[in-house]
């Protein structure tokens, strides 16, 4: 089982390396039931994974001038403040017992596992559906652009701050939509704002967990060597017909960690 967890936070990176984005969603599926670690505490390891993987896709794709650093700043700006203030104080204020139906009790580390699966699900449409899409170099400037990117930040930050996710899956729309940056360009900014976004999160949380440095060290290492590899590959394979493909996986495994954390 060891073997094959280690060989799963590879294909994290592999998968980003690969498609540009969506293989940050199995982070958590990987920590938790692989690994063995706590929901709560899995996000946040998962945000130092994300954010540090990411971070090193950011840097290839900004060597090919793929990374648009005013348009990061400005859509990124508050999703950081808000993953900040939700890993810093609101994760920390949920308390361990929410709630109980009858006898069905419900708890932290089920809603989060339950509420990941469900963003698996939205994840996996979104890349199954997904068109190779293009925008214009330009971005928009109106005020209702501005409010649209300042909304879609927030819920960025939250998701990521809850979760331990990176969201790329609703960033890269809205940067093509709402900036109408190129694709390719997206995918990049996305990668760059995700790492800002997990990095800072996991600053939050420095001081209210209990980290195990070597390991998350190393499957960091794992899953970075998985990253270089997808990027090398990536230019032999292409990567819409593979991004359908992965989505119908993570569909698959977002339906069994909802069914598996009900029923369990």
């Amino acid at each position: 089982m060891e073997v094959i967890a280690y060989l799963a936070a590879a294909f994290i990176g592999l998968s980003l390396g690969l498609i540009g984005g969506g293989g940050s969603i199995l982070t958590m599926p990987v920590l938790v039931y692989l690994f063995g670690i706590n929901p709560l505490l899995a996000t946040s390891y998962s945000l130092f994974v994300v954010g540090s993987t990411s971070l090193v896709g950011t840097i290839s794709n900004y060597r090919k001038g793929q990374v648009n650093l005013k348009a990061a700043f400005f859509f990124g700006l508050a999703s950081i403040v808000t993953v900040y203030i939700t890993r810093k104080f609101i994760v920390q204020l949920i308390p361990e017992h929410l709630f109980s139906i009858g006898r069905f009790s419900v708890s932290s580390a089920l809603a989060t596992m339950v509420f990941f699966g469900f963003l698996m699900l939205m994840a996996s449409i979104s890349m199954i559906k997904s068109k190779q899409i293009d925008g214009e170099e330009q971005e928009c400037k109106d005020c209702i652009k501005f409010f649209k990117l300042l909304g879609y930040g927030i819920t960025i930050g939250l998701v990521t701050g809850l979760l331990g996710a990176g969201g790329g899956f609703l960033l890269i729309p809205a940067l093509v939509f709402l900036v109408k940056l190129p694709m390719k360009n997206a995918i990049g900014t996305s990668l760059l704002i995700i790492a800002l976004n997990s990095l800072i999160g996991f600053t939050g949380d420095l001081g209210h967990f209990d980290i195990q440095w070597k390991f998350l060290l190393g499957i960091t290492a794992i899953a970075i060597t998985g990253l270089l590899i997808g990027n090398l590959f990536s230019k032999k394979i292409p990567g819409e017909k593979l991004k359908k493909g992965f989505g119908w996986f993570v569909l698959i495994m977002g339906i069994y960690i909802i069914l598996k954390e009900l029923l369990k």
